[in-house]
């Protein structure tokens, strides 16, 4: 209940009160009606509910009318304040609804996260601690609420129907998770993002090796099992607790400042042919390049100094948010690095 609800309740409920209080006082003495028989009085007379009897004398009449019309005034002041809260909150919740489907409509290269469960709430985690846009798109009213007390843009759908994909903007999206308790429902989301953008990247959950089989031929990029990842997890936390340690550091976005990225070296990039060593990136920029993926997709892990950077060429790189800046503005266009 808000400020403006709350003043016009406290405004009814003193109103009723003097209402009563007045009419009480006044037939006790007018009437000379005990008080239990005059707040009874009272009461059914401004609530017009009829009286047990005509009052006798023209003050009790006078009042009688008076109690009538200010019962009439409390009830009909209620009722349009009701009326106005009711058109209020429909007109709230319509402009709510308006400014929602602008933001969708304005994002770009953003992901949709399809299912807000809780791997699907932990993913946009990660995202909204990164800075990357996404949509969350979910059916279920319990998924929905959640987001919308999270603060998060959602769209009313399932990610296997082709509209609403569009409505959470596939066409512009960067990239899709498919994040739903369901096998069968990943499945569908796959193929139905895939088929309509061929160049999408997707990940999807499985909850098993044949799932993660089948999510791949339908067309995954990245198949991820939360019950398989968890117990990997657990053992090396067993194991080996201070490289997991290490790990969880620089993989979470919501932990310290240092973390991984990865940087393309485009066609247009102004050090494309150059290697590690002549381009000095640990001492120009302090980021550290961890590994290389050729264009030809083989990795070449903790990558020699002389490994030169060809276009296509993918660098993982750790370091802080401005080491990894300094990176990427090194591995910028040429017409960026001229500006």
């Amino acid at each position: 209940m808000d400020a403006v609800t709350r003043r016009h309740v406290v405004t009814t409920l003193a109103a009723v009160a003097v209402l009563f209080a007045g009419g009480t006082t006044g037939f006790h003495y007018l009437l000379h009606e005990p008080w239990h028989s005059a707040f009874y009085r009272t009461v059914v007379t401004a609530t017009l509910t009829g009286l047990d009897t005509t009052p006798e004398g023209v003050g009790a009449e006078l009042l009688t009318i008076a109690v009538v019309l200010a019962g009439v005034a409390i009830f009909g002041y209620f009722v349009s304040q009701l009326f106005h809260e009711v058109v209020r909150n429909l007109e709230s919740g319509a402009l709510r609804e308006r400014r929602r489907r602008k933001m969708i409509d304005q994002l770009h290269d953003h992901f949709i996260i399809c299912g807000y469960g809780r791997v699907g709430r932990r993913a946009a985690g990660e995202l909204a601690a990164s800075g990357t846009p996404f949509v969350v798109l979910d059916f279920s009213e319990d998924a929905l609420t959640a987001a919308e007390e999270h603060g998060v843009l959602f769209q009313n759908g399932n990610g296997a129907e082709d509209a609403d994909l569009e409505a959470a903007g596939i066409d512009r999206a960067a990239g899709i998770l498919a994040s739903a308790d369901s096998d069968a429902q990943n499945l569908y989301i796959t193929l139905s993002a895939r088929q309509r953008r061929p160049d999408l990247t997707i990940v999807a959950r499985a909850s098993d090796a044949e799932a993660e089989r089948k999510l791949r031929l339908a067309g995954a990029d990245r198949v991820v099992q939360p019950y398989s990842s968890a117990g990997v997890e657990m053992a090396k936390l067993a194991l080996k607790p201070q490289v997991a340690a290490f790990l969880e550091i620089v993989s979470s976005h919501g932990g310290p400042e240092l973390r991984f990225e990865e940087l393309e070296v485009k066609d247009d990039c102004a050090q494309a042919g150059s290697t590690i060593r002549e381009l000095a990136i640990r001492r120009s920029t302090g980021a550290l390049v961890v590994a290389l993926r050729k264009a030809d997709g083989t990795f070449d892990i903790t990558p020699n100094p002389d490994a030169r950077l060809d276009p296509g060429d993918v660098l993982i790189a750790m370091g802080t948010e401005p080491e990894l800046q300094a990176l990427e503005d090194m591995l910028a266009p040429r017409e960026r690095v001229g500006a």
